[in-house]
């Protein structure tokens, strides 16, 4: 890989097969070198999880000028761990693009995302991040009205950055026409019936993870679900700090003894 490009590590929840981070490839490789590491199957809702317990191996899987495409058997995050410390050699990635992810990743989605958990990843190492996500479940979704953005954001960050402990999260809804951009706050939400049990014929019960998935505050105009309701690209900056410095001015005045 050329040094004096900028390096772009890209990863994903859904596989490195996922027709969404080829779609990316495609739509970033013209901003510098590209090194993938996603996993070797599908890791959804793995959010920050990493292997503690399981031996990770790294499999090279395509290369050409500019690009090396590597799985992993691990988690979202341990790619970008591994990325880091194994592949990148004396190169520091200039930027971690989470995605381009089957499904939405808007309000609570996303402290369930293994999309999100690449992107906190890089953002905890203090490298600017983003996770893409489109609300399409489909494996042929298609991505190619999302190109102008997904180029604009990758343009942007590279030339600006983002502060220390801040990335981005942005979706994209399904719709002919964007209605434009929206930069708004994580909605309220909350998932319920998440659980469906089965008898199996030997006898004993077993458990699917499903749900339905509610948004808390529909009137709001200044959220992501609003904003992808709507057929707008909704942008999140997120915080890896999640202390509640409100509560925590109150908290200061609590008598402990």
């Amino acid at each position: 890989m050329e040094n004096k490009k900028p390096l772009i590590l890209i990863s994903n929840d859904d596989g490195y097969h996922a027709k969404g981070l080829r779609s990316l490839i495609d739509m970033v490789g013209g901003f510098g070198d590209l090194l993938v590491c996603a996993p070797e199957a599908a890791r959804s809702g793995f959010s920050c999880a990493f292997s503690a317990t399981t031996p990770l191996r790294l499999k090279l899987r395509r290369k050409w000028e500019g690009v090396e495409v590597w799985s992993c058997n691990g988690t979202p995050v341990d790619c970008v761990k591994l990325a880091l410390s194994e592949l990148c050699g004396d190169r520091r990635p200039d930027l971690v693009i989470g995605g381009i992810n089957h499904g939405d990743n808007a309000s609570v989605n996303s402290h369930y995302s293994g999309t999100m958990g690449v992107t906190m990843e890089g953002c905890m190492k203090y490298i600017p991040s983003v996770a893409f996500s489109i609300c399409d479940h489909s494996d042929d979704a298609d991505f190619r009205p999302l190109e102008p953005f997904v180029k604009m954001i990758t343009k942007k960050l590279l030339d600006e950055g983002l502060p220390k402990g801040v990335c981005l999260n942005v979706n994209f809804p399904v719709v002919e026409r964007f209605s434009g951009v929206k930069v708004c706050r994580m909605a309220r939400g909350t998932w319920g019936n998440e659980v469906v049990r089965c008898h199996h014929p030997r006898d004993y019960d077993y458990f699917w993870m499903v749900g339905e998935y509610t948004n808390d505050e529909p009137e709001a105009t200044d959220t992501d679900n609003w904003a992808l309701t709507h057929g707008y690209v909704a942008i999140t900056p997120t915080t890896v700090d999640v202390t509640d410095y409100e509560m925590l001015r109150q908290m200061q005045s609590w008598d402990f003894e």
